[in-house]
């Protein structure tokens, strides 16, 4: 049974959230607060949380950053923020998704059960060429591993799908939609820009200089390719 950290102040919200996920087989813990958060966090150690950004000890936003600092546990941010911008800077910080109130229980299940599917694929030993070099990086497919020179770099699920997909076929011009397919992003159906969020976390963790990227490359207009470089472009 996968257990699923619930974060919000409002009962109600915690109660519908538990109704739901455990009708669909998930354990469920529950946080009020930010500080109650990150204590459930390091002691339960949940397979995935779902967490409010109107806490009323910190903002959400924070405890997602300290979250990150400790753990790549899938996130859901739900929150009652709708603009585009608070939106991109949970995902930015690390959120594999987020879900605007008043939300659907029954698409919380599905999101839930989407970002999980996610991480579980590095369970799963798909082939010989479970191992992908590439551009200077190692990945090590059943075990969500990426290397580079020897160093473990640590990716969120999400974040090590979408790299994946790329590595497959380096070279290959992905647009967001192909990308959100590749990566079973069946909770980012209603907003593709989630990819740029993402390869933007991607490039400042692989890249030796984000601002001038040499692996993942934008092809405006189009979407997003891996160039297969060991040594930058003359």
């Amino acid at each position: 049974m996968k257990t699923v950290l619930v974060v919000d102040d409002e009962a109600r919200i915690v109660q519908l959230a538990r109704d739901y996920l455990e009708r669909a087989g998930f354990g469920v813990i529950s946080a009020a607060s930010g500080a109650a958060a990150l204590a459930q966090a390091r002691q339960a150690h949940p397979q995935l949380v779902v967490l409010d950004l109107g806490l009323p000890d910190m903002d959400g936003l924070d405890v997602l950053g300290l979250l990150r600092r400790e753990s790549q546990v899938p996130v859901i941010v739900l929150t009652a923020r709708g603009e585009e911008s608070d939106r991109l800077v949970g995902l930015e910080l690390g959120a594999d998704d987020y879900m605007v109130k008043p939300f659907s229980p029954k698409e919380l299940v599905a999101r839930a059960r989407a970002v999980l599917r996610r991480a579980e694929q590095g369970s799963l030993s798909l082939s010989k060429a479970d191992i992908l070099h590439i551009a200077g990086m190692t990945l090590d497919l059943p075990k969500m591993r990426l290397t580079i020179g020897g160093q473990l770099i640590d990716l969120t699920p999400t974040e090590f799908q979408l790299l994946a997909a790329l590595a497959r076929q380096p070279g290959r011009v992905f647009t967001r939609a192909q990308l959100l397919d590749a990566i079973h992003g069946v909770a980012f159906e209603s907003y593709e820009r989630a990819i740029d969020a993402h390869i933007k976390n991607l490039r400042r963790k692989i890249e030796p200089d984000p601002r001038q990227p040499r692996f993942i490359q934008m092809v405006y207009g189009v979407g997003y390719r891996l160039n297969d470089l060991e040594e930058p472009e003359a």
